[in-house]
């Protein structure tokens, strides 16, 4: 993405947060409309996914399936804007925050917390919203365009006090800042190759994920909180809903516990499976002598 291309499309991001949330989302739906159309390679993407988890469904319907991913995705993209440029009062009444007791709980107990948050569409909402209430850490990519990477820091850097780690400065300041207080923003669910990766299902697939979530959690002696965001129809809002934490986790098997949460992702995935994240190449990782799905 070109620097002018970007300073465009932030330009557009910038105005369009000014109108009511229903008129964003009219303007996500018409454009996510028309990247499907456009964008044939995250098309098929998309497709091969949706054959691969939902082979019960006709072709169809993964084209309508991919069809509302597409306005699913445009319109977080486009209604960033929100979590980039608004009042705090504002993002609070977008996106509702229920199970928030759930979190005071654990730390009233003293224990750190990983807030366990997989890549549906609203998550940047979500965090946002959550940061409104605590101070947090996460650990980001860096991207290859520096304006757009220096708006999503800023994003997410607007409220309270943020602190955001490279990948490359590995989980040790997570840790550290989880100790300290911070509230650890965790994203479990890319394929990031195969180097760290254990093959476990998904899906019914053998997906490479990361075993990061029993890893950090034995080291920080913290609790495992998920959180689901979920979009609401024609610009509604969003619901940010953070779930028990979790019981007898993390155990001696970090395999077994990766299984567990790719269990408990793919059951939510299901009951919002137009609103998970199907543009990346999940399965791009393949186990030892398996042929590509892309």
């Amino acid at each position: 993405m070109s620097q002018l291309f970007t300073r465009l499309f932030l330009a557009v991001m910038w105005l369009l947060h000014w109108l009511p949330l229903p008129l964003q989302a009219a303007f996500g739906w018409a454009f996510g409309h028309l990247l499907y159309v456009l964008v044939v390679p995250r098309r098929r993407v998309v497709m091969t996914n949706l054959k691969l988890c939902f082979p019960e469904r006709s072709r169809n319907e993964h084209r309508k399936m991919a069809r509302d991913i597409f306005v699913a995705v445009t319109r977080s993209m486009l209604e960033r804007g929100v979590m980039w440029w608004a009042s705090g009062a504002r993002v609070k009444r977008i996106v509702e925050l229920r199970g928030l007791e759930k979190l005071r709980a654990e730390q009233a107990a003293g224990r750190p917390i990983i807030l366990l948050v997989p890549h549906f569409v609203g998550l940047d909402m979500g965090g946002t919203r959550v940061s409104l209430e605590f101070d947090c850490v996460s650990i980001y990519a860096a991207q290859l365009n520096k304006l757009l990477e220096k708006m999503l820091l800023h994003g997410r850097t607007r409220f309270g006090e943020q602190q955001l780690l490279s990948r490359q400065e590995g989980v040790r300041g997570a840790v550290k800042a989880m100790k300290q207080g911070k509230v650890f923003f965790y994203l479990p669910d890319l394929d990031y190759g195969p180097k760290e990766s254990i093959f476990v299902p998904f899906f019914g697939i053998e997906t490479a994920t990361i075993p990061g979530l029993s890893r950090i959690a034995r080291l920080g002696n913290a609790a495992v909180i998920p959180m689901i965001v979920r979009m609401k129809p024609w610009g509604q809002g969003y619901v940010a809903e953070l779930g028990e934490a979790w019981k007898d986790f993390p155990t001696e098997d970090v395999e077994a516990d990766t299984r567990r949460m790719n269990a408990w992702l793919e059951a939510e995935v299901r009951q919002t499976p137009t609103q998970y994240y199907w543009v990346h190449k999940r399965f791009k990782t393949r186990p030892e002598g398996q042929a590509r799905f892309y």
